[in-house]
């Protein structure tokens, strides 16, 4: 492994996930250092699991949430750590298994060579998938690029992706949405308003079987029902921003320059 990053983090948000958890630490941990777990309030155990990896790995960090408070919440959590530590950015991967660790050097690598970029995932799914979520998404995936006006977001919620730390903090202090199931679209469409430009990273996803230790909390009709507010809000905020938008696509400014 090389020598742990002073700037790029990966960071795992985790929810009860039983086991699986440790098996993506370690996956992740064999790929890049440091690694940063954020416990979202867990009653499974895990939470005491992970400090003990933790007390033996000084490039595995935990921070532990008493309650949970969604996806976004833990990030948000992740990174203004990560911003006080100085790290300008991190790649969110899921703590299920789905995610390919293996990609994280070099997802890392085009986040060094494209610094102003976010680096997203997206996902090249196999006979797993279950076919109503891959059409379901290709839905939210229409939406985003309307409200993106065709920046370029390959997928809106492949959670594998690099951000840069400083942008998102500040796109998600200004706002109370993005803190359950809508923060992985919603950081996209937000952060391409602020300008900073999507590179796509073909990623395999791995739908995990129960016996294969796979845990999923997507609950068909509450999240959908999040999601369907969010492009709402989005939408309406997005007829405010054309015209701002158009004058960006047509001069070739972020976040379209890499089109």
């Amino acid at each position: 492994m090389n020598a742990p990053s002073a700037t790029h983090v990966v960071l795992i948000p985790s929810y009860n996930t039983g086991a699986k958890v440790y098996e993506t630490v370690r996956d992740a941990r064999r790929q890049w250092a440091p690694v940063w777990v954020v416990v979202d309030g867990s009653d499974d155990g895990t939470a005491e699991g992970l400090q003990s990896m933790a007390a033996e790995d000084p490039q595995l960090k935990v921070i532990v949430l008493p309650v949970n408070r969604g996806k976004g919440s833990a990030v948000l959590a992740g990174l203004q750590a990560a911003a006080e530590a100085g790290f300008t950015h991190a790649l969110a991967m899921d703590s299920d298994g789905q995610h390919p660790a293996d990609l994280i050097p070099a997802f890392m690598r085009a986040s060094q060579q494209r610094p102003d970029a976010m680096i997203l995932g997206r996902p090249v799914f196999d006979a797993s998938a279950p076919l109503l979520r891959v059409r379901g998404r290709r839905i939210s995936n229409g939406w985003t690029q309307l409200e993106t006006l065709g920046a370029g977001i390959g997928d809106s919620l492949f959670g594998f992706r690099v951000y840069p730390v400083a942008d998102l903090v500040a796109v998600m202090r200004r706002q109370p949405w993005m803190r359950r199931f809508d923060f992985d679209t919603e950081a996209v469409v937000r952060l391409a308003w602020r300008g900073v430009a999507p590179v796509n990273v073909d990623a395999p996803v791995k739908y995990l079987s129960a016996e294969e230790g796979g845990v999923s909390h997507f609950n068909y009709l509450r999240d959908n029902a999040l999601l369907t507010w969010m492009h709402t809000r989005l939408v309406l905020e997005f007829l405010l921003r054309l015209p701002l938008l158009v004058l960006r696509r047509v001069r070739g400014l972020p976040p379209f320059q890499y089109r």
